[in-house]
């Protein structure tokens, strides 16, 4: 008794708590409606009018507890709206074309004010018990004639009206086929129990809110781009769970009657029916077969067209943009990506030989399909390169020339009972590429719509196809670019040194016979042999700037070695020096001024000096060539002097100040030039000193501790 009472009052709470949050939505949408009323036409008003009404009856629910009066506010808000819809068949003027509508809405305000008669009769006590049932469910069926009666107008209103007018009419229509909705199932509970579910009664405000929200969005200006429009993946997700809801219910209802039916095997029988059922749902409902008939039945008969373009490009992009390590080879997700549209659990990718003809490429889960040497003849493509035709091999197979192209399939593809499609990749009318797709679960025939998206799926795949290929062959002629650029660096270190010893032996052919020369004669054949071993040792690193070794290295020891190599020669003096230490190669560091000294030779007068000094520049050492020569343009030194293979000399290869700036990058210095033309050039080299290579050591060990 006690746990009775305590539901009644929970479901009291909540029925009040409902009505009046639905009297609260329609009130505030019959005051908010009210200026703009007139986007009803002459149904503004009334709609008004019978939002009002219905949120009286909200309020009367939960206010008194006097059924009559409860009953007297229902029926005001049924005839509100009874006159609400009179007014929408007015607004385009059916209501004069059509005949039965006054007589039908003369019927339900009949009805109505028969059930207000039966009520206020039914106020006065003193009435046996049966003959109050028999009025209750006499009333109820009122009630249940009204609901019926006022969907049959919602339906017809909709329904019949002209295709422009239907926006306008959708939303005022579904919030009125809700309300009656509810009623027309809580009067049947109602009638078939002959007593009131006071659990499903306290839910009434939910049709009261549901009618203001449909009202509100019918309302508004922009109601057409609130069109509900699911998804795809939403339907056919909701579709499923309908068809396993729909497979339980029919399950229980079958076991329910074998247990009524089995007799003393009831039992037995019951279960082994559960057994199956469950066994064949486990079998038949996971099938990708079947999945594949249920996407094709929702996208034939639900959607306009059968694919959802949105989802099938971000599917496509995510596919072939997979690019991770754990990721599929190019090929591969190319057929994926083609794959995925119609379905199709393997396929092939050919694209052009040597020759023209396609050979196989990539394979994608078709390991054990047997592919000849010449997958496609070159003769057998102009169809495909010309109109980028898909061709259906089912159709070529029974001999139908589709699209009235006559196309060469080889014998292996017709062969193969799973070879179902054939999607050429073209890129500007040329075919870089062919997949072959495998046959679906659920294989059906390709029709407009298939050939479309394929098509502009296989000319994006084909972007994709030429633009690797064309990175590839960059790639590659990268590599021929970087040995072409070692053979000039040896060619020209090769140069220097044939320099050396063509002037060493026209040299002896004067002053063999002096000591003096022959002494200098080997110090120079040792220094060449010594920097052909060290050209030896520097061909794995040319082109990348690359030193073999940085150590400390005395810098007053490498200006005058340099200077002492162009003792014979007057215009070359050093000027200033001093004893410090730097962190360098020391071949590197020699071979980078040795060159800035030839060039500045090169770009002087035969008695114009050219002036080499060391000094110390903050914490690098400063290592200066200074000439007064030519000199060189702001142009010239932004855009040419640095940039490999191109030179102002007869005969030049153009790379030594290029080689001179990335070994001096290699030790971690900077190279600056400054020049002005007919006044000379400055080239300064900066190496750090060795003391600050040890302090940044330290910091970064520090730094790394702390770390």
């Amino acid at each position: 008794m006690i746990i009775g009472q305590q539901t009644a009052i929970l479901w009291s709470s909540v029925g009040a708590a409902l009505n009046l949050s639905g009297a609260v939505a329609v009130a505030s949408l019959a005051f908010w409606l009210w200026p703009q009323r007139g986007r009803f036409a002459k149904a503004g008003t009334p709609i008004v009018a019978a939002l009002l009404l219905t949120a009286t009856w909200a309020v009367a629910a939960v206010a008194t507890a006097n059924m009559l009066t409860v009953s007297l506010a229902e029926s005001a808000r049924n005839l509100g709206w009874l006159m609400a819809v009179y007014a929408l068949f007015a607004s385009d003027g059916r209501h004069a074309s059509l005949a039965p509508i006054r007589p039908v809405i003369y019927a339900l305000v009949f009805v109505e004010v028969l059930h207000l008669g039966v009520d206020l009769g039914l106020s006065r006590p003193a009435f046996e018990r049966h003959v109050v049932q028999v009025a209750f469910d006499f009333t109820v069926m009122l009630r249940l004639l009204v609901a019926v009666g006022g969907l049959v107008l919602v339906h017809n209103l909709y329904a019949g009206a002209p295709r422009e007018a239907r926006g306008a009419l959708r939303w005022p229509a579904a919030g009125l086929a809700v309300l009656w909705a509810f009623d027309l199932n809580l009067y049947t509970i109602a009638y078939l129990g002959s007593t009131w579910p006071v659990e499903i009664a306290a839910l009434r405000g939910l049709s009261a809110m549901a009618l203001a929200a449909c009202l509100a969005i019918g309302a508004a200006r922009n109601r057409d781009e609130l069109r509900l429009r699911p998804s795809r993946a939403v339907t056919f997700q909701t579709f499923s769970l309908l068809v396993i809801g729909v497979y339980l219910v029919a399950m229980v209802a079958v076991a329910q009657w074998l247990a009524y039916a089995g007799g003393d095997f009831a039992r037995l029988i019951e279960l082994a029916f559960l057994t199956l059922a469950s066994a064949f749902a486990l079998v038949v409902l996971p099938s990708r077969r079947v999945r594949g008939w249920l996407k094709v039945t929702l996208a034939k008969h639900f959607f306009q067209h059968r694919y959802d373009y949105r989802e099938e490009w971000l599917r496509f992009t995510r596919t072939i943009g997979n690019g991770g390590e754990q990721a599929l080879p190019l090929g591969e997700r190319v057929v994926q990506s083609v794959a995925d549209v119609t379905a199709s659990a393997a396929g092939l990718l050919l694209t052009p030989g040597d020759q023209g003809d396609l050979t196989i490429a990539a394979r994608w889960n078709w390991r054990d399909i047997d592919v000849p040497a010449v997958a496609y003849p070159l003769r057998a493509l102009a169809p495909f390169e010309r109109h980028a035709f898909i061709a259906d091999l089912d159709e070529q197979r029974t001999g139908v020339m589709a699209g009235g192209y006559e196309v060469e399939v080889p014998a292996w593809l017709l062969a193969e009972p799973r070879a179902w499609a054939l999607v050429p990749l073209v890129h500007y009318e040329r075919l870089v590429g062919m997949v072959v797709l495998a046959r679906p679960q659920l294989t059906r025939k390709l029709d407009w719509e298939d050939f479309d998206l394929l098509r502009v799926i296989g000319q994006q795949l084909a972007s994709y196809l030429a633009e690797n290929s064309s990175q590839e062959a960059l790639a590659e002629s990268s590599r021929f670019e970087d040995f072409h650029r070692r053979i000039a660096f040896v060619m020209h270190d090769i140069k220097n040194l044939a320099s050396q010893f063509s002037l060493l032996a026209r040299n002896a052919e004067l002053h063999a016979d002096k000591p003096a020369f022959r002494a200098d004669m080997l110090v120079t054949l040792r220094n060449s042999s010594d920097k052909l071993n060290a050209l030896l040792a520097r061909l794995s690193r040319y082109g990348n700037g690359a030193v073999d070794k940085l150590e400390p290295v005395p810098a007053g020891d490498v200006a005058r070695g340099v200077i002492e190599r162009f003792r014979d020669n007057p215009q070359v003096v050093l000027a200033e020096t001093l004893e410090t230490m730097v962190t360098a190669n020391r071949h590197s560091l020699d071979q980078v001024l040795v060159h800035l000294i030839q060039n500045a030779l090169d770009a002087s007068e035969p008695d114009s000096p050219v002036f080499l000094s060391l000094a110390t520049d903050g914490l690098n050492a400063r290592f200066e060539v200074l000439d007064s020569g030519c000199g060189m343009s702001a142009e010239f030194v932004r855009n040419r002097l640095f940039k490999p293979f191109v030179s102002t000399k007869s005969g030049g290869f153009g790379i030594g100040a290029f080689e001179a700036r990335e070994l001096v990058r290699a030790m971690r210095g900077r190279l600056e030039v400054e020049s002005r033309e007919g006044l000379g050039s400055r080239f300064v080299v900066r190496i750090p000193l060795a003391a600050a290579t040890d302090f940044y050591q330290t910091l970064a060990a520090k730094d790394q501790k702390v770390a």
